[in-house]
């Protein structure tokens, strides 16, 4: 029987993509197993995106097959996060069922998932369960403290605003700062989390996308077990930077952005891009666009439509300040909705950053020693860029004060002004600060290939995590 890895993300695409890159090192490294996908199919998604990246995956030729799994009628109209955490509760019993179905043709060595529900009747598969955590460690670390965090106060987070919260391993952070399905205690989302250190208690171990010299504090607080007070802690796995192959991205801007890259200096342009989810106001593009033009520095911007806005593509001409298009034609370009963004933070001539700080696009700035200007948005990006700033000291951060720390879905409280992002704009790319950022940003690429070298820390981890598969 052939030896199978059996992957299963949670709806989201950047999950999908995530765990298809831990199935493509695993057969980089041991090229006789197989790794097969759990597809999930959400009720009213009509996105052509995730289908679109499994077919092309599907004619790389890798030995990874996509296994579809029924998909659950909707309750109701939208997909919020009570309707998507249901989802996933009743989707439990389907990769019980495919897990079983494989079992008579393959010897499954184990199970790795990125939803942290407990799979009722897994124990009588006799197959081990290993959570990966597609976030960094010190996110993973306030998930498993939360419990503890709970016991402090009866209030929401979003209710304490500037209140330190201390977590082992990470820097003092603020309440309003944590990540976002955190904020209410009263949401379901909420109590999904709360329940994250008891289920991977549970669990064989926890594959997190990070290296231990980019998080030492947080790694160690969580391998000590000082995030958990009751209940053990179990193996933790940092097997990064896993990072998208830039060779599976593709797109009608491709061309277009990056041959325009290809005529510019070294190191001298600007990217900004605020990953799938990243809107802004109408008056925040043309405060952006405005202090892009001021800072005289050249810059690749990719631009989606504002905030209610019902078209798929903006409209560049409305939206953007009169004439600012073609007062910055030559040291600028706009490119609308997407460009791909591991490509171009791989190119010479990109010497800059601003992001939102998924956690993704941060792993790709740093495996290309790219400096950042932090900019974080929604989910888990306050804390990842307190710590990329703080800890890390990889990044200049926008100050966000008077935009959004917590807010309603669709409310926008205060603008980034036009100065502010000139200013964090011209310290990056023009002034000592971002120099010094820059030498670091180097230093700690430097690091992640090294982690991945025989005797790394990541290599040694990986090592460790598929010796534990064989002994069950």
């Amino acid at each position: 029987m052939k030896e199978t890895i059996v992957l299963h993300p949670v709806p989201g695409f950047h999950h999908m993509v995530s765990l298809v890159e831990l199935g493509k090192l695993i057969l980089q490294h041991h090229p006789h197993f197989s790794i097969t996908i759990l597809v999930p199919t959400m009720p009213l998604d009509t996105s052509t995106t995730t289908s679109s990246y499994i077919s092309h995956i599907s004619k790389t030729h890798l030995p990874i097959t996509f296994f579809s799994l029924p998909s659950i009628p909707p309750h109701q109209e939208t997909q919020d996060h009570a309707m998507i955490l249901e989802y996933m509760r009743l989707n439990a019993s389907y990769v019980v069922d495919a897990l079983q179905t494989m079992r008579l043709s393959s010897s499954v060595l184990a199970l790795i998932t990125s939803s942290v529900y407990i799979y009722d009747g897994l124990d009588n598969l006799h197959i081990p369960t290993y959570y990966y955590f597609t976030s960094c460690a010190s996110t993973l670390a306030i998930l498993l403290h939360l419990p503890t965090l709970h016991n402090q106060t009866t209030k929401s987070f979003k209710d304490l605003n500037d209140t330190l919260l201390h977590v082992p391993g990470i820097p003092p952070i603020k309440a309003s700062y944590m990540p976002q399905p955190l904020l209410d205690r009263d949401g379901p989302a909420y109590h999904y989390f709360f329940n994250y250190a008891s289920c991977m208690s549970k669990s064989k171990g926890v594959i997190v996308n990070t290296f231990d010299i980019l998080e030492p504090q947080a790694i160690n607080a969580i391998a000590s077990g000082s995030c958990i007070s009751n209940g053990a802690t179990p193996p933790i796995y940092s097997i990064g930077p896993l990072i998208t192959d830039a060779k599976d991205q593709s797109g009608n801007s491709t061309s277009e952005a990056l041959a325009w890259l290809d005529a510019q200096p070294s190191r001298s342009v600007l990217f900004l891009c605020f990953g799938s989810k990243g809107t802004f106001s109408e008056a925040q593009h043309e405060k952006i666009a405005h202090g892009l033009e001021r800072s005289n520095q050249r810059f690749l911007w990719v631009v989606k439509s504002p905030k209610g806005s019902t078209s798929d593509q903006p409209q560049l001409e409305i939206l953007l300040p009169e004439g600012f298009l073609e007062r910055t034609k030559g040291r600028g370009l706009v490119v609308k909705c997407w460009a791909p963004q591991n490509a171009i933070l791989r190119h010479d001539s990109v010497g800059g950053f601003v992001t939102h700080c998924g956690w993704n696009s941060l792993l790709e700035a740093v495996s290309y020693g790219v400096p950042i200007v932090s900019w974080p948005l929604y989910a888990e990006q306050h804390l990842n860029a307190v710590v990329l700033v703080e800890e890390m000291k990889l990044a200049i951060p926008i100050d966000t004060s008077t935009s959004m720390v917590f807010c309603k879905e669709g409310e926008e409280e205060g603008l980034v002004s036009a100065e502010e992002v000139e200013k964090k704009v011209r310290q990056l790319m023009e002034f000592e600060e971002g120099k010094v950022l820059r030498q670091r940003s180097l230093e700690t690429r430097a690091m992640a290939m090294a982690a991945w070298t025989s005797g790394g820390s990541s290599f040694t981890a990986f090592s460790t995590l598929v010796a534990s598969w064989k002994q069950g």
